[in-house]
């Protein structure tokens, strides 16, 4: 019997292992690795920071997933991938040998990437980390008014930052750090005033600059100057594993794997990524949740069928995405390529659809393991 291993419990991997639940993968044994027991789906952890939602209520348990899938839960990190050789290793030093293998990890940030951030910084990959660790700097805001600053002028970190602003409001003042350029730098012209005028007018001061060193008490800019900190919050560029580099895989130019239409490694076929770790080189796309989430489906089709020895799919994602972005309090901006808007019944929907995501994985595991 094949043995297929799912390393890492991300956006795509939840949707495998509940098409998996729902028709069994007779020809082989499933492995499930995470050093995680839950997702922590990242399009409610804004909301969770705001205050409109519980950490419970952001989570798919990945265990019972797994068992409604038939599949064995392995809780542990993976340090290594040989893909010659076709052997994971695990933060324990166990080795796991694969016929298939699908990576779907999540994004880290480069703790290195900035001076002093290692030491002094929050990050906020892995998410679930963050999401563990974010409470002891609102237990901390308790004690005295903090100087926040968030650096990174994405998605997450414009997200994350009005969030911060709106539920410890009075207790915080927080800063947003760009990179040097707009806010919201990769998006089209009217999300980004939309975003502009959303943190101006929840208070949240915008820097067009960069981090250059995180020092006790301070952040360094661009040029030298000084910006007050007592609590530096990192959400830079999602960065591949490091342990990708001597996997023996293809890989882009910035360190993530190379993938075809069919999801498959280019250079190995018994390898397949979807997520933040691949890059599709045939049709390159942003790496983002809405991207994981829709790849989820073809994934598991195409597993099932290189278990069994059939002929795979390709798919071609999406070239525009619904993207909605909180804005700390019950308001949401809405974009589908170039259009964009702003309201209450933006963050309605985007409630209804996060809700919904997660209620579709927890009614999963209900009842007997088939």
């Amino acid at each position: 019997m094949k043995q297929l291993v799912l390393l890492g419990g991300g956006h795509a991997h939840i949707h495998v292992l509940r098409a998996f639940a729902q028709q069994p993968l007779a020809a082989g044994r499933i492995m499930l690795v995470s050093p995680h027991p839950a997702l922590v789906y990242s399009g409610m952890v804004p909301g969770m920071v705001a205050g409109h939602y519980t950490l419970d209520q952001c989570l798919v348990p990945l265990a019972p997933l797994a068992a409604k899938a038939r599949a064995d839960f392995v809780m542990a990190a993976a340090t290594a991938l040989d893909a010659p050789s076709k052997t994971v290793t695990l933060a324990d030093g166990t080795s796991l040998r694969y016929d298939v293998l699908s990576i779907d990890v999540g994004g880290t940030i480069d703790c290195d990437a900035i001076p002093g951030a290692r030491e002094l910084a929050l990050f906020v990959r892995p998410m679930e980390h963050f999401a563990r660790l974010w409470s002891d700097l609102l237990a901390l805001s308790q004690d005295k008014p903090l100087n926040i600053v968030m650096v990174g002028g994405g998605a997450g970190g414009v997200e994350l930052a009005m969030a911060l602003q709106h539920r410890l409001r009075g207790r915080a003042r927080v800063s947003l750090l760009t990179g040097g350029g707009p806010v919201l730098a990769s998006y089209p012209a009217g999300v980004q005033r939309l975003a502009t005028r959303a943190l101006k007018r929840c208070g949240v001061t915008i820097f067009e600059d960069v981090c250059r060193q995180v020092t006790p008490g301070h952040i360094v800019l661009g040029q030298g100057t000084r910006l007050a900190c007592d609590a530096p919050v990192i959400a830079t560029g999602n960065a591949a594993p490091s342990w990708l580099k001597a996997s023996g895989l293809a890989l882009d130019e910035d360190g993530f794997i190379g993938t075809g239409s069919t999801l498959q490694s280019t250079s190995h076929p018994e390898v397949f990524a979807a997520g933040d770790a691949a890059s599709r080189v045939d049709a390159p796309r942003p790496r983002s949740g809405v991207y994981a989430v829709r790849a989820g489906p073809p994934l598991a089709l195409n597993l099932a069928r290189a278990i069994a020895g059939g002929v795979l799919e390709p798919y071609t994602p999406q070239k525009r995405s619904l993207n909605l972005l909180s804005c700390g309090d019950r308001v949401a901006i809405a974009s589908w390529g170039g259009w964009s808007a702003q309201g209450r019944w933006a963050w309605w929907w985007k409630d209804r659809i996060d809700r919904g995501f997660i209620r579709g994985f927890t009614s999963a595991v209900r009842g007997p393991v088939s």
